[in-house]
């Protein structure tokens, strides 16, 4: 387990999926994180590479071979190796190898930094393509903070508020968890959706292009909470284990297969392209209080 901290924020990371596992402030003792119960979700905070969700078939095709390759991808499995630890950050990294090519031909290193500044941590994925062909590849978070986050709060007295007023359907997920072509509605021009346990009762909240920026759990029994902000993650998914006390606030570069995918890697939806030498960044970054 690797820790950075400043004056207000402590932070654990593991190096087994670079996964966040810890955020404490020191100002309130508060910790933001689920607890990772394996009896509901045994996960914090795995990161979704080169995968976001799940395949249709549990395959894929790329220059006329079909490769297998689980839901969300093997970068959440897989020990990273950190390149530098600071006492206000680190960062971690993963390089293709003759194991990953198995499941995914292509040569890439993927790094993930954990940064502090004041009272937020920014996490920033970078995408390098080290190989001679266009590399296709997702890439998302799905970091879970406990609700209630304050004792003597419940569930119900929290509330997911949006940056912006949204008009926005929700994507349903098929029994195989694949992306159905039609939409249920949810958002009316409003910013508010208040927190129950039967809101995650069909699986994960998917939504496209939604305008805001930043995410926030925030209840209305005090001034605790947290807000994720994020930039240029086209897909978002928010999700609870059936009856959990946690919310994932997942914002994506990438989305899982749709009903009708055809396979293709270069037809998927979400799919990011980059080529040879070029690099991909993108941040998201949690603030709390």
């Amino acid at each position: 387990m690797f820790e950075i901290s400043n004056k207000i924020l402590t932070v654990q990371i593991s190096a087994a999926g670079a996964e966040l596992q810890s955020i404490i402030n020191k100002d309130n003792s508060l910790e933001y994180m689920w607890s990772g119960d394996p009896a509901f979700w045994g996960k914090k905070s795995p990161v979704l590479f080169p995968i976001v969700g799940g395949l249709k078939n549990g395959s894929y095709q790329h220059q006329g071979i079909t490769y297998q390759l689980g839901r969300h991808g093997f970068a959440r499995e897989r020990v990273f190796t950190v390149r530098s630890h600071s006492t206000e950050s680190i960062r971690f990294s993963l390089v293709s190898d003759e194991t990953t090519k198995e499941v995914y031909p292509f040569d890439f290193v993927f790094s993930i930094e954990y940064s502090l500044i004041n009272n937020r941590l920014m996490v920033t994925y970078t995408v390098e393509n080290i190989g001679d062909e266009t590399l296709l590849f997702s890439v998302g978070a799905h970091p879970a903070f406990k609700v209630p986050i304050v004792d003597g709060t419940y569930y119900e007295d929290y509330r997911l508020v949006f940056s912006a007023n949204e008009t926005a359907g929700i994507y349903p997920l098929s029994v195989d968890g694949l992306i159905e072509k039609y939409t249920e509605p949810l958002l009316n021009n409003s910013n508010s959706i208040p927190l129950t346990k039967a809101l995650f009762a069909k699986d994960a909240l998917v939504f496209k292009e939604l305008k805001s920026d930043f995410i926030g759990i925030l209840n209305h029994k005090n001034q605790h909470g947290l807000k994720l902000h994020y930039t240029n993650f086209p897909f978002m998914g928010i999700w609870a284990a059936k009856n959990a006390d946690f919310v994932c606030i997942e914002p994506w570069c990438g989305i899982a297969d749709s009903v009708d995918a055809s396979g293709e890697l270069t037809e998927k939806e979400g799919i990011n392209q980059l080529a040879p030498a070029e690099i991909f960044e993108r941040s998201w970054t949690v603030e709390v209080f």
